[in-house]
């Protein structure tokens, strides 16, 4: 196949160290690290991609995989991703008005945001089934990640790891995460930056109230090297999770995940690779059993599932379903 993709992002979300403690305009930029590898996966499977980012790139892409400025419209397909506060894509409308099959990504529930949950077109991919199953749809494709990019350890550390985007980290459970850490007498690290100094410095000063460390944002090693010697993730959300990839890299890196059974975490974090709470009592227990949770257990529930090759695959039959969708 013949496949435009879009993004806002600047080329590539996971590029060189982390941010540290200060702001960054993307905090997260999940959705674009996915359409990132999505990119990659589809060209190593053979198909031809061209990839539309208007904010240019800082390292070059992958092999097969062609930079544009502008849309190429003698394609099988457009996919492009749906952005919290997205008003509409013009590309998408004239590749359908042109016969194109265009296909959304959505990875987030509005209502997590503080916006209004609105109807969205048929032709959306959520990223789980919880997700999809909120929007009234049974359409997904789990997240992929790269398994390269993580170091699995069958050893751990006597710390817990919360990650998030610091703008929601308390949404996300960190009170929750202090209380956990402190009953249980392990470190609790905090990772993640914020889009404004204020939002960073807050929960520092929580985290040093709480006993707790905030390493801000990490990438590359260090990143890896946190989840792999961590005694589990924790991800005490309140929200409606799509696909969080936190929890894909804590198992790709064999670190157990204690979670809510908000959204996709339900889906995701079966019995044998972590554990689903709703009281503190269920999280102290499950971090006191986190070390029976076998570390290549996780890897490779991570491997089967949640690999980008994978995802590529899936995404190729919703192109697919798509293309005989608007020749119909």
């Amino acid at each position: 196949m013949r496949l435009l993709l879009s993004a806002h992002h600047r080329y590539p979300v996971e590029s060189g160290s982390g941010s540290g403690l200060r702001p960054k305009a993307f905090p997260s930029g999940s959705g674009g690290h996915i359409h990132d590898l999505l990119a990659q996966g589809l060209a190593e499977l053979g198909h031809d991609v061209f990839y539309l980012l208007p904010n240019g790139s800082s390292e070059p892409l992958p092999p097969r995989v062609v930079q544009v400025s502008e849309p190429v419209t003698e394609v099988d397909v457009f996919h492009s991703l749906l952005y919290a506060q997205s008003d509409g894509n013009p590309i998408g409308e004239s590749m359908r008005s042109r016969g194109i099959p265009w296909l959304i990504s959505c990875h987030l529930d509005r209502k997590s945001r503080g916006l209004d949950r609105v109807p969205l077109p048929p032709y959306t991919v959520y990223v789980s089934p919880s997700l999809a199953r909120s929007h009234g749809s049974d359409r997904f494709v789990w997240n992929g990640l790269d398994p390269d990019r993580y170091i699995f350890s069958d050893t751990k550390d006597d710390y817990l790891l919360f990650v998030s985007a610091l703008d929601w980290a308390f949404d996300k459970g960190l009170a929750t995460a202090f209380q956990v850490a402190r009953r249980s007498g392990l470190r609790l690290v905090v990772a993640g930056t914020g889009r404004e100094s204020k939002v960073i410095d807050d929960v520092v000063a929580a985290c040093v109230a709480a006993g707790a460390e905030c390493v801000g944002d990490v990438r590359g090693r260090e990143k890896a090297e946190l989840y792999a010697g961590a005694r589990a993730l924790l991800l005490p959300t309140r929200l409606n999770e799509g696909c969080p990839l936190v929890i894909i890299e804590a198992l790709m890196s064999g670190t157990p995940v204690i979670a809510s059974g908000r959204g996709g975490c339900a889906d995701m974090v079966t019995p044998g690779v972590g554990f689903i709470c709703e009281t503190d009592d269920d999280y102290v227990r499950a971090v006191e059993q986190a070390a029976d949770i076998a570390p290549a257990v996780c890897r490779r529930h991570a491997l089967e599932r949640y690999h980008y090759l994978r995802m590529a695959g899936d995404y190729l039959r919703e192109y697919q379903r798509e293309m005989e969708t608007m020749g119909s």
